[in-house]
């Protein structure tokens, strides 16, 4: 099997993003998070000598497009790595009243920043949500943003990693107990799909089969759901009315390109 290095020479790499790319709920070294970022990042170090990749993450948890673009993406022109992951809009897009259009305008300008400082630009699509409660209903608009930023990738030589026809993150084991952020298995299917979006070879496949769970009784999932709605969605719902986020007095875990 070749070498991730022999594949793709990239020595260097930023992640930019919110919470998704922070890698909430997936417990990292040291009281931090870990994610799919830095398991991608992980992927891209192995096998060099100790130092020779350098590895940034200023994903933070709630940033919306325009403040991604206003605090994360400029530092991607100082720091000139070879490789930036850049998802963002999903903020954007569940907020009520948004306009996938007018998000993905926004979307390529940013995009057009990134592609003159970086040597290799991989952008995510969204989930589809079509198993989530509530969310479900925002299925259409999802789909819209991410035709969209297919052709911002085409139009500007990007790479993608389709998170939409990922089938196993389908799977409820592949999200956290609040359904709105990966769980650590959910994270790793993601920096595997992000490594062969990059035509990388990963001994193991994002798409590999779940373990057989015994089946739950249709008022066992309603009782389950029930609960969830309670904790978790109708407090988001909540911030998202607001326009609170939860990442106000946050700060990127990873601010510059650092030695893995």
């Amino acid at each position: 099997m070749p070498n991730l290095q022999e594949t793709l020479d990239l020595s260097s790499y930023a992640a930019l993003g919110d919470s998704f790319t922070e890698g909430l709920n997936d417990p990292g070294v040291g009281g931090a998070f870990a994610g799919w970022a830095d398991r991608l990042a992980g992927l891209l170090a192995d096998g060099r000598p100790p130092g020779a990749f350098r590895y940034a993450n200023l994903a933070v948890r709630g940033r919306l497009l325009d403040q991604i673009a206003a605090e994360q993406v400029p530092q991607v022109h100082r720091m000139q790595p070879d490789l930036v992951t850049f998802c963002a809009g999903g903020n954007d897009i569940l907020r009520p009243g948004s306009d996938p259009d007018e998000v993905a305008e926004r979307f390529e300008s940013a995009v057009a920043q990134l592609v003159d400082s970086a040597g290799t630009v991989l952008i995510c699509t969204g989930f589809d949500t079509r198993g989530v409660p509530l969310l479900k209903h925002l299925r259409g608009k999802i789909a819209t943003y991410n035709g969209h930023m297919r052709a911002v990738a085409d139009r500007n030589g990007c790479k993608v990693a389709d998170l939409w026809s990922l089938r196993a993150v389908q799977d409820r084991r592949a999200w956290s107990e609040d359904r709105l952020h990966l769980s650590p298995e959910g994270h790793q299917r993601v920096a595997l799909l992000a490594a062969r979006s990059l035509g990388l070879h990963t001994e193991q496949d994002p798409e590999a089969p779940w373990p057989v769970l015994p089946v739950q009784s249709a008022a066992e999932q309603r009782q389950e759901n029930l609960q969830w709605a309670r904790e978790f969605l109708i407090p988001w719902v909540g911030r998202r009315l607001r326009g609170e986020s939860s990442g106000d007095h946050v700060e990127a875990k990873r601010p510059d390109l650092l030695p893995l």
